[in-house]
């Protein structure tokens, strides 16, 4: 009789099993992280939209000493806003392609000389758009949200400043385009309308629900990894019992 050779494990097999399961495991993680994130975000959202809408000047002095303001709510007085020359950004809202209305907003004896406001989303089937009419003075309170600019992911468009389509909001350059000096790095959101008159102008500053599926994410890759386990172990198995 001979002995029987010594089982090894499988070097090549086991490194990249070490591999991948690490990759999972760190994907995995990182969804946690991320879970953790979106929780605080989503609390953070709904303790400053039950908050009352402060005036604009002294949080934007905030702003300008570093705080993050992102999602509180404020309130300003636009003159002619309901006329003000806009541009048109990209967006999507309940599954309806369409674009939003971007003006800005001039101040008085605020930290910034102007703010971009986000009037609102006009569906893709409306061709129609507000007058504009830089002569018009006439004042508008507007309520809205503070949000910071996106960054621009690698598929989104170059925005075409000529055709006025706009899909990242670069805050310098639409500034420059709306000749609105100094601006502040918020966005103002318009929780209420800047047109009354115009109804095809929705106020949205924020989408319907802000989605939360990290566990979810996170419970999957997990998940694969143990599923890789459990191959992994079958493959030892067969091998050693042949």
């Amino acid at each position: 009789m001979t002995d029987q050779a010594p089982r090894r494990l499988p070097i090549g097999l086991t490194l990249s099993v070490l591999v991948a399961l690490g990759i999972l495991m760190a994907l995995g993680g990182w969804q946690l992280q991320r879970l953790a994130w979106k929780q605080d975000l989503l609390a953070r959202v709904a303790a400053l939209q039950s908050a009352p809408a402060r005036d604009l000047a002294p949080l934007l002095e905030r702003v300008k000493a570093g705080e993050d303001l992102e999602y509180a709510r404020a309130r300003v007085v636009c003159p002619g806003i309901a006329a003000a020359p806009y541009l048109e950004v990209y967006g999507v809202r309940g599954g309806q392609a369409g674009v939003r209305l971007v003006s800005a907003c001039a101040l008085e004896g605020a930290a910034y000389g102007s703010i971009l406001v986000d009037r609102g989303f006009v569906a893709d089937t409306i061709s129609a758009r507000p007058p504009v009419d830089t002569a018009a003075a006439a004042s508008v309170e507007v309520v809205g949200v503070f949000r910071a600019p996106e960054k621009p992911s690698f598929v989104t468009p170059a925005n075409d400043v000529a055709a006025n389509h706009w899909y990242s909001r670069d805050i310098a350059a639409m500034a420059a385009q709306l000749k609105a000096p100094g601006p502040a790095p918020l966005f103002l959101m318009a929780e209420t309308p800047t047109n009354p008159e115009w109804k095809a102008l929705v106020p949205a500053p924020l989408p319907a629900e802000i989605s939360n599926r990290h566990l979810e994410y996170a419970l999957t890759w997990f998940g694969l990894a143990a599923a890789l386990v459990g191959v992994y172990a079958a493959v030892l198995w067969r091998r050693w019992k042949a």
